[in-house]
C-alpha cells in the first residue's frame, strides 16, 4: 500500500450508505450476544488487513466471527469448529443483505436475533422492509478500507501518550465513524440525549464520564466530505476558541467540534505527522480548557519494543 488513497464522498455516497446499514446489521449480531461493556465498546467493529470484523463473538452455541472481507468482496462467517459460510457483496437491498447475513450466521451455528432497525439515523426503516436496490462500488469500498489502514496506526500511536483510561481504536457502526477516546477520570453531567433512533439511556451511559474524543467520518456525520473530528464532553468554556494545528483545521460551531478535512491530510507532505498534530493539539485544547490533571494523565508517544519509563 503506497500513499493515502483519494476517497471523495460524493461519488460513492450511496454505496457508503449501504455499507453503513450493512455494518449495523453485522454489528447488531455482536451486540445481541455480548455482555455490555462501558461506553458500548462491546458492540464495535475493528479494522483488519482484509476489511472490517466483529472479532470473536461468544454465543451459547460456540464462538464465531463475521468479517467484511473487502479484498475479495464477501461477508464471511467463521466458527471455531471450522464451519464457514459467505456471500458476495454487491448490488442488493438492505433486506437481502439482512437475509443472507442471517443464513450465514445460522450456517455456522450462531443465533441471529437482532434489533431489526437502524440506530442513529433519522429514518429507521426496518431492515426487512428496506427493499430498494442499493449500488456497490467495489473500488470505492477498497479505497475506504485502504484509508482506514492508514488512519488506524496514527490513532493507535496517539493512544500510547495517555496513562488514563482510553478506548480501543474501533469503528462505531451506529454513527459509522472510527474513534479513539480519552477519559479524564471525572464523571460528567447527564448527556441530554436526543440522538435519532437511539435510546437516551445508551447515550447517557456512553457519556457518563468526561471525554476528549477524536475520530474519522468517511463523509457522513454532517460534514459532507471525509473528515477528521475532535470534540470534548462536557464542552469546556473557550474550547472552540483555542488555536489548533494544522492550519487547515477549524472549529465548526454547528457541530461543536474541531474538524480537519481528510484531503488536507492526504495531500500534505507528511500525512501521518499532519494528522498527529491535529490529534495532539485538539486534545491539548480539551485538557487545558477542561482542567484535566495532565501531570498524572499524559506521557510521551511510545515506541515498539521499549517499555514506557516509569516515573520516579
Amino acid at each position: 500500500m503506497t500513499g493515502w488513497p483519494d476517497i471523495p464522498y460524493e461519488p460513492w455516497v450511496e454505496t457508503c450508505t449501504a455499507l453503513h446499514l450493512y455494518a449495523q446489521i453485522v454489528g447488531k449480531v455482536r451486540l445481541s450476544l455480548t455482555p455490555w461493556v462501558n461506553h458500548a465498546w462491546h458492540a464495535t467493529l475493528y479494522v483488519v488487513p482484509r476489511g472490517l470484523t466483529t472479532g470473536p463473538i461468544h454465543a451459547p452455541t460456540g464462538c464465531f466471527a463475521l468479517t467484511f472481507d473487502i479484498q475479495v468482496g464477501q461477508l464471511v462467517a467463521e466458527a471455531t469448529d471450522g464451519a464457514r459460510s459467505s456471500f458476495d457483496l454487491g448490488p442488493m437491498s438492505v433486506a437481502a443483505f439482512h437475509d443472507q447475513t442471517r443464513k450465514a450466521v445460522e450456517a455456522v451455528g450462531g443465533p441471529f436475533a437482532i434489533h431489526g432497525a437502524p440506530n442513529e439515523l433519522p429514518e429507521a426503516i426496518p431492515f426487512v422492509q428496506d427493499t430498494s436496490p442499493r449500488p456497490w462500488d467495489t473500488d470505492a469500498v477498497r479505497r475506504f478500507h485502504a484509508a482506514l489502514l492508514r488512519i488506524v496506526p496514527v490513532f493507535e500511536h496517539f493512544r500510547t501518550a495517555f496513562l488514563g483510561k482510553v478506548s480501543p481504536v474501533h469503528l462505531f457502526w451506529g454513527s459509522f465513524d472510527l474513534a479513539v477516546t480519552r477519559f479524564s477520570g471525572r464523571t460528567a453531567p447527564p448527556h441530554p440525549g436526543g440522538i435519532p433512533n437511539l435510546p437516551d439511556t445508551v447515550t447517557q451511559e456512553a457519556y457518563d464520564h468526561e471525554v476528549s474524543s477524536a475520530g474519522f467520518w468517511p463523509g457522513n456525520g454532517g460534514a459532507g466530505a471525509p473528515m477528521f473530528y475532535s470534540y470534548a464532553y462536557p464542552v469546556p468554556d473557550r474550547f472552540g476558541d483555542r488555536r489548533v494545528t494544522p492550519t487547515d483545521a477549524y472549529w465548526d460551531a454547528k457541530l461543536g467540534e474541531f474538524l480537519l478535512p481528510y484531503e488536507a491530510v492526504r495531500t500534505s507532505a507528511a500525512p501521518e505527522r499532519t494528522l498527529m498534530s491535529f490529534l495532539r493539539s485538539t486534545y491539548d485544547a480539551a485538557a487545558d480548557t477542561g482542567g484535566w490533571d495532565r501531570a498524572a494523565l499524559d506521557c510521551g508517544l511510545q515506541q515498539p519494543g521499549i517499555p514506557r519509563p516509569v516515573r520516579a
